[in-house]
Order: structure tokens, then sequence, then C-alpha cells
């Protein structure tokens, strides 16, 4: 994707980073540091506060804005929607926890893109969702898939016939299906994506993906090109890691050389 650059602070994109608990406080680390290498301005993360006190220990680069608890809520939404007024695009989900409500209102007040991970799509169902880039790995397209179609009809064994029955649903979303072949697709369109090593089980190699989406959204307003890219980029990175450090690597190992694949 060719991105062209501006001259002042945030006009490269905005991205604003909502996730993270007391159990997961690397998770939407690894959506802002990716997006970071992908050359947007500036991310913020809303976080509980203690674990965007240890974000902030990450790297000096990260933007957190802290929230009351050990868990984000209900009671932090209207902040959240009125910061993301700011902003080009919202990462929903890495670290978060199941919190269907707290994911339902956001969605339904912040008119921005969304990219959405991890625990925002286990309580979705594409009814309630527009203009935004889903990432799902198979499990978590499986439970998509149930909440959306509605019907006892998922083929654990044809994941064709499943993309092509979850398409009637998905309005204006753009789908990128992590597997051994990535399938970013659109009602009416579809893209295979064949980079990428099996080495990349390694935890955070998704947080990443969503990060380099992110990322990509907030620069380009594009979400089908976005999603193709960071699939591709993801996938390189991870080849790249494996000659490196075979099996061995870790997901902070891959931030620190995401930068060769996207200058």
């Amino acid at each position: 994707m060719k991105l062209r650059r501006k001259d002042y602070k945030g006009q490269n994109g905005k991205l604003l980073v909502v996730g993270g608990s007391k159990d997961y406080v690397g998770a939407p680390a690894f959506v802002a540091m990716a997006a970071l290498r992908t050359g947007v301005d500036i991310v913020t993360i809303c976080a509980p506060e203690n674990a965007a006190w240890v974000i902030n220990s990450y790297s000096p680069d990260l933007i957190t804005k802290k929230f009351l608890g050990d868990e984000l809520n209900l009671t932090h939404c209207k902040e959240i929607i009125s910061m993301s007024e700011h902003y080009d695009v919202v990462a929903l989900g890495n670290g978060l926890g199941l919190k269907k409500d707290f994911v339902f209102k956001l969605i339904r007040e912040i008119k921005k893109p969304f990219v959405l991970d991890a625990d925002a799509i286990k309580v979705l169902n594409l009814d309630i969702v527009s203009n935004s880039v889903l990432t799902p790995h198979t499990k978590e397209f499986e439970i998509l898939y149930k909440n959306t179609v509605k019907k006892p009809d998922y083929d654990e064994l044809d994941i064709d016939v499943n993309i092509k029955s979850i398409q009637k649903n998905i309005g204006n979303n753009v789908i990128l299906l992590k597997g051994v072949s990535d399938t970013v697709f659109t009602k009416h369109r579809r893209h295979i994506n064949k980079t990428g090593h099996n080495s990349m089980t390694v935890g955070g190699t998704g947080d990443i993906l969503a990060g380099i989406c992110a990322g990509y959204v907030a620069q380009s307003g594009d979400l089908f090109e976005s999603a193709k890219q960071a699939a591709f980029i993801n996938g390189r990175l991870g080849e790249h890691m494996f000659k490196q450090k075979g099996y061995g690597y870790t997901a902070f190992d891959m931030i620190e050389e995401l930068w060769r694949f996207t200058k």
C-alpha cells in the first residue's frame, strides 16, 4: 500500500486502542507498538490503571489513558466515546475480557471505523457492526458465525462454505480470517494471503496483526486494502523471524523487526 506522508503530527493517522485487563497487559501494547511501526503518528491506549502503568513501562512512545479498576467497564464508556472523536480508528478487544455490554455500547456510539479482535469478536454479531475490520482466528470465526447466522450449519471441514454463508450478513465490513492461508473478504470480494509460517502460533502474533491493520486504516481509511497489507506483512515478518531464530522467537522480537517490512 502506497501511503502519502503529510507534514504535521496527527495528519498521518491517530489510533485509539481499547483493551487490557489485570491478566492481559501485553495484548493492547503489542497492538499499539505494531501500529506505530506502520508510520501512524499517534497511538493512545485506554486501559485499566494498573495495566496502563505497566504498558507505559514498556516504552516511552506509548501514551495511556488510565481508568479506575482492574478491568474496563460501562462506567468508562462515556469518556472513551468522547476521546474517539479525536482519532481516525479504534482498535477494540485485545486483552479486554468478555464484556458484551461494554463492547456493544462502544460499537453503537462511536462513529469511527473499528479494528475488532480477540475478546470483542467473541461477543459480537455482525448485525451491530459497520465499517470495520474483524480479525478472527478459526475458533473466533466459528463463534462470530454462530452469533450472526444463528443456524447450526457451521461446517468445520469446509471453511469456504462458512465464508459464503456469513458474506450474506457481512454488510460493509471486512473480515480477515487468520489461518494457514489468511482469507480477507467482503460481501463481494475475496483475497487469499499465503505469507506466514507455522511458528506464528506464538502468543501475541494476532495482536501484532491487528495493530498493523489498524495503523494502515488510520492512515488510509481503506479497510480492505489495509487488511490485505496487514496479512501480507505479518506473514512475511513471521517467515523472517523463523529464519532468524527458529521456533524460539517471541512477539516482542517480532515488534523489533517489524520496521523492515513497513518501510
